[in-house]
């Protein structure tokens, strides 16, 4: 699996699965699947209601603890300095797999994001988590971080794919030194029969969905599809031995829609 190393020379998986949206014996299911596969990064937060079962399905999987990295969130109501580290210490009570490589805040819950970040830094300075960062943060959320961070976030997970092509705000994560993490990069499977999505997959003789993975790899973005089904977790995780020619990968640059799944962000600033 090839890896991204961050800002603080903890190595990630660039590509993992993201488990939202599962629930149960599915989720359960999904990561054994996937790490029976070669998946290493599995993505999940409290606000999945899942950790449970990520955390069972890991300490049943026979690979070794420090060979899979595993991301949590911190849920929106419990954003707060001293209700941040409960929720941590909770979220590593129900995963129980001995340490958490990556914590992220959730959302940039406005009366609370700096409070919560106060706490994150807390965490990190102890060695109780490997890695820290955030989400959903767009480049106002970022200005108002680095005026009261004293730890650079590793990681800004964030909607991203071709047709929600974030081009400012990831070359401020570049110059900033954050790693790009990309949630929904499928698009929720809305456009992956566009017509010059499947032309360019034709060319490699890939799946749409196979070469926008590609597309966000070769871009230094970690995508984390989400998937429960064992042929399509097989297809999100061939992407590493073909490689996009540079007009394909700026064709693909190209197709920026504004297409967002989830919610805005900036409803929070």
């Amino acid at each position: 699996m090839q890896q991204i190393t961050l800002n603080n020379g903890v190595m990630m998986p660039q590509l993992g699965l993201g488990v939202y949206d599962m629930y149960d014996r599915e989720a359960e299911t999904a990561v054994t699947t996937a790490l029976q596969i070669g998946y290493r990064l599995i993505d999940t937060a409290t606000m999945y209601r899942n950790e449970k079962e990520v955390g069972h399905a890991i300490r049943n999987s026979g690979i070794s603890r420090d060979q899979v990295f595993v991301t949590t969130k911190l849920a929106n109501p419990d954003q707060g300095y001293d209700s941040t580290l409960k929720a941590f210490e909770a979220s590593e009570r129900i995963l129980d797999i001995g340490h958490i490589d990556l914590y992220l805040i959730h959302w940039p819950i406005k009366a609370a994001r700096k409070d919560s970040w106060k706490a994150l830094e807390k965490l990190y300075d102890e060695k109780r988590v490997r890695a820290i960062g955030v989400a959903n943060y767009l480049e106002p959320f970022l200005d108002e971080l680095s005026t009261y961070a004293h730890v650079a976030p590793a990681v800004n997970q964030v909607e991203f794919s071709p047709f929600l092509n974030r081009k400012s705000l990831l070359e401020r994560c570049r110059k900033d030194g954050i790693t790009v993490q990309a949630y929904t990069p499928l698009s929720r499977g809305q456009r992956l029969a566009d017509p010059r999505l499947v032309e360019i997959a034709g060319r490699y003789g890939k799946s749409t969905a196979q070469v926008t993975l590609r597309w966000l790899v070769e871009m230094g973005i970690c995508p984390i599809p989400k998937s429960v089904n064992r042929p399509r977790l097989l297809e999100n995780f061939d992407v590493f031995g073909f490689a996009l020619s540079d007009a394909d990968r700026d064709a693909m640059g190209q197709l920026d829609e504004g297409l967002a799944i989830c919610g805005d962000p900036m409803e929070y600033f």
